[in-house]
């Protein structure tokens, strides 16, 4: 409980810094994201998943995808200049982030990964990872999006394709 403590703590650090307005609630443990959404009430695509990408270089972006969609990878590769991308797993993304996978958001992360976040959250409040497992942040996307000077584009495809 302490590493869960110590990474809404984080979270909240890095809010008040750059001046964001966040809401972090509470909620019971959720196995999938669909399930986490039905209880915070909210569709799956109002969930956004903060994605940990990976570069040939072995440095890192975030991507920031609706929760009912997957990334387009030829769609981020063209957009990031590159010919590979890819998820690592769960042990790189903690070490890359300082949270585990589930709970990752940009704010507070360890480092200043630049962020890619698919259009379709535009003009939206969103839900996402708050550091720590059984917690939602709450914050309006376009609020986050200016703050890190995110990249917007069009990076996602339906899931499944």
């Amino acid at each position: 409980m302490a590493d869960e403590a110590a990474g809404l703590t984080r979270v909240r650090a890095a809010a008040s810094l750059r001046g964001l307005e966040i809401e972090i609630r509470e909620r019971p443990a959720a196995k999938s994201l669909a399930e986490a959404a039905e209880l915070l009430g909210l569709s799956p695509a109002g969930i956004i998943k903060t994605l940990v990408v990976k570069r040939a270089d072995d440095t890192f972006l975030f991507a920031l995808i609706p929760g009912d969609r997957a990334i387009s990878w030829p769609k981020l590769r063209a957009l990031v200049g590159v010919n590979k991308l890819q998820m690592p797993d769960a042990a790189v993304a903690l070490t890359a982030t300082g949270y585990e996978r589930g709970t990752i958001v940009p704010l507070g992360a360890d480092g200043d990964w630049p962020i890619f976040a698919d259009e379709r959250i535009v003009g939206k409040r969103i839900a996402m990872g708050a550091g720590a497992h059984e917690y939602s942040l709450f914050i309006e996307a376009d609020d986050l999006i200016s703050s890190y000077g995110a990249t917007v584009a069009d990076i996602s495809q339906e899931s499944g394709q």
